[in-house]
Order: structure tokens, then sequence, then C-alpha cells
């Protein structure tokens, strides 16, 4: 679940108070006395990223530092750029967000910075939001959406999901085995909490039985959004925001949080840059729950600072993942197992699609 290059435009950006950039926000990235202004280059994964980004945590860090931000957008899997840029150590950007699989492939080959602080510094992050070499600013969890003027018998998990019989329907699944085989694993019984290691063989006998009735196979973000949007299909899993922008333009459909998968997407910083403290200023000033909160009014991802829901309106609360409502019925994706049998699994799951 990691291709969020494109996610969805959301509502106009809320404005930070003025207190986020002069008072308490701005004091842990200035000291001593005056320094020049430096610039320094993010890259971001374009889209309404660069916008809401922009509003929520370069202008106010510009306001806040004298230090400026430029941003460009990222190729959708960085790390190829990552590592031509630390080995060749010709710099085209500073700081670069980053999906949990990004960042452990990467320090896996060293080619991290420290990000120069800790949890303890930021003790409302959440815990596996923040490492050495990383911190995570939104979440974005796989849940599915129904249409409620469609499905009348409203499905409230995914063994609900997958009985075509019971909760009749036109369905689009994900063409990809990365959820899809958490989804049918849980379709068949399997705990949330005890989905890892996945049982291959268990799920690949869940979705022969659903295969048959999978109306279209999705490949990505925007697709899904307008399948829910059109009505091509009456229930789907997707991206949790993805959903949410049909909701929002006026489709009548419904999230279903229950037993999803949620992960993260935050900042890393490439080993021995140039302006690295700089950098390191930045990624501690996106952990601000002021800066977080408007980052959420314009994309429906949740804070990883859980303080951001002091000024989050409980409307917009409840379609993020990270509310409590929703953060306690899912858990967290197991990159580790994808990245050890991603290869093989793929593999397996492109030749059942076409047998």
């Amino acid at each position: 679940m990691t291709n969020l290059t494109t996610k969805p435009t959301r509502r106009t950006l809320l404005q930070l108070a003025g207190g986020v950039a002069a008072g308490a926000v701005a004091a842990p990235y200035l000291s001593g006395t005056a320094r020049a202004a430096t610039q320094i280059t993010v890259a971001d994964p374009g889209g309404p990223f660069g916008p809401a980004f922009r509003k929520a945590f370069y202008d106010p860090f510009e306001k806040a530092t004298g230090n400026k931000v430029v941003n460009v957008a990222r190729e959708a899997e960085p790390t190829a750029q990552f590592k031509a840029m630390v080995e060749t150590k010709s710099y085209t950007w500073d700081v670069c967000t980053l999906t949990l699989s990004a960042r452990d492939i990467l320090k896996k080959q060293g080619l991290l910075d420290p990000i120069g602080f800790s949890h303890a510094d930021v003790p409302k992050l959440m815990p596996e939001a923040i490492s050495a070499e990383f911190m995570g600013t939104d979440v974005y969890s796989t849940v599915f959406a129904y249409r409620t003027d469609r499905v009348k018998n409203a499905p409230a998990s995914w063994t609900d999901f997958f009985n075509v019989e019971k909760f009749p329907g036109r369905r689009a699944l994900r063409k990809n085995p990365i959820d899809t085989i958490e989804q049918a694993l849980l379709a068949d019984g399997v705990p949330l909490d005890k989905l890892y290691p996945l049982d291959i063989e268990r799920a690949f006998k869940v979705l022969d039985k659903i295969k048959p009735h999978v109306a279209v196979w999705w490949t990505g973000g925007a697709q899904s959004t307008q399948l829910l949007q059109s009505g091509e299909v009456d229930m789907l899993p997707g991206w949790n925001a993805r959903l949410q922008a049909a909701i929002d333009g006026g489709t009548p459909a419904k999230i279903v949080w229950n037993q999803g998968l949620y992960s993260i997407e935050g900042w890393g910083l490439p080993k021995g840059g140039p302006k690295a403290d700089v950098a390191r200023q930045f990624i501690r000033f996106c952990s601000d729950p002021k800066a977080q909160a408007a980052f959420t009014e314009a994309l429906a991802y949740g804070p990883t600072n859980l303080d951001a829901y002091q000024t989050i309106a409980a409307d917009r609360a409840k379609v993020l993942p990270t509310s409590p409502e929703n953060l306690k019925q899912m858990a967290i994706a197991n990159e580790d197992w994808w990245s050890a049998n991603r290869s093989k699994v793929t593999e397996r799951f492109n030749a059942w699609l076409l047998a």
C-alpha cells in the first residue's frame, strides 16, 4: 500500500494560527544568534501534497526560521534516487518523504542520516512514527467502502465483503497482493492481530472463491475513487482518503474502518547531505500538532502527533485514520514480512490472475 503519489485533492487548508510560527513552535528550531537564511529542497509526493505541505509545513517553517523551502515532486519509489544521490554526493534534495518500506530499504543500505531527536522529545507522536532516521507525518489506511444507495444490507467486516450471497453487489479488488492477501485471510476468520506471517495457501483458497465475482481489478488510487463515484462497483477496498474524496464529492457511500490496515509516511534525510542541520530543524518542525492538524484539513490522512486532535474539528476527526475510534479498529501492516516475501508472492498473484 505504498503508491501514494497521487492522493486526492481535499478541502481548502485551514490557516495556521500566528502562534504556530512565532510562539512555542519556533523555539526548538532557533538557537543562539540569528543565522543567515538557508534554502533546502524538499521532495514530496507531488499533486495535492505540494500545496497541502506548503500551507501546513513549508510556509510556517519559513516564517519561524527565516530559511527557505523549495519543494519538488519525487518519483513514486524514491529509493533508487536516494542511493544515487548519496553515492555520487550530488544532492538534488535535502529531505524526502518515505513510506515505512522505503525507509527500511534505505536504512539497511546505510543511506539515511539521523533526524536528531527521539520519541522522548515529542512524546505525543505515535511510537511507530519515529525512529533514529525517520519521522512520520501522516497515517494512511486500507479500508473498504460501499454505496449506501445500492447496498442495503450494510457490510461490517471483510467476512461480509467476501460474502457475495448475503451481501450482493458489484465488487472491485486491488490488482496487487499487498493488502489483498490480508483481506482474504481476515475474511476467512484470521484475527487482525494474528495475520502475520501470512498464510499464503489459505489466502489463495479464499481468493479462488471470490475471483469470479470481482468486476474490476483496480490499479491506482484515482481509479478507486472513480469506481466508487461512478457507481461502476458497489463496494471496494482502497486507501481511506481516496474513498473519502468520493464521499466528499457527494457519493452516497460509507467507509468501514473495522479490520483496516494502516501505515505511515514521513521524512528521511539522505546520508551526508550538506544542509542536514536545517533539514533536521524542518523535520522537527513537522512534528508540531497544530501544523499536522492543518495538513489533515487538506488531505484525509491521520496526524502522527495525536495532540493534533485538540484542534481538529470533530466532524473531520471522524474520517481520519488515527482518530481514537478508528485507530482502535485497525492494525499496522507488517512491512518486514512484505519486504522479505513481496517478489515471490507478487509473481504467484500475477500468475493466478491470468489462470
